[in-house]
């Protein structure tokens, strides 16, 4: 893990795709579960829910249009031919004082940076083959997709304050575990 942090917030959870975002996050949702300081929303997708999936809610594009329009997201951002959905519920949490953390699109960072306080990033990385080989395990896309998915993997890397690498090249646990210490060290106001 590198980087630096302070203070409870956004933590925004980003990185290519396979490189294990959904993991930690589970990871740390079980590590954290007991603690009410700590909030992690599903996301709402335009993809049906498959067994493996990472736990969202599935809703219609045109639902997905008619919640966004109401003002039911506090982010949304469209990726691969899918719209994605952040629960607008978590400006009441983040106004709490609890750590709120969301897998988003790097293409959002701004964006979260601009309407929320203290935003955290945590970028997950992986080597390319880790990546390919757990885009192809998941099943969802098979050849120029996942050569256009690695092609991304680059696009974005650690170079602000609150941002940090999370480095999941070897057993998920330990990655686990640094996320866990990352979140554990921004001490929510509840307790």
């Amino acid at each position: 893990m590198t980087g630096r942090q302070a203070g409870p917030g956004l933590v925004l959870v980003v990185g290519p795709s396979g490189a294990g975002k959904d993991t930690l996050i589970a990871g740390a949702r079980a590590a954290l579960a007991g603690h009410p300081g700590y909030v992690f929303p599903r996301r709402e997708i335009t993809r049906p829910v498959k067994p493996g999936d990472e736990p969202h809610v599935a809703v219609s594009e045109a639902e997905f249009h008619r919640r966004h329009q109401a003002g039911r997201y506090a982010l949304a951002w469209k990726a691969h031919g899918l719209s994605y959905g952040v629960p607008a519920d978590i400006v009441d949490e983040l106004a709490a004082g609890k750590v709120v953390v969301v897998n988003v699109s790097r293409t959002i960072i701004a964006d979260a940076r601009r309407r929320f306080g203290t935003v955290h990033v945590a970028r997950v990385d992986a080597k390319e083959d880790a990546l390919r080989q757990r885009l192809a395990a998941r099943g969802r896309e098979a050849g120029e997709s996942i050569e256009a998915r690695l092609a991304r993997a680059v696009a974005y890397t650690v170079c602000a304050p609150n941002e940090i690498t999370i480095d999941n090249n070897g057993s998920s646990e330990r990655a686990v575990a640094a996320f866990v210490a990352f979140l554990r060290s921004l001490r929510p106001a509840v307790a």
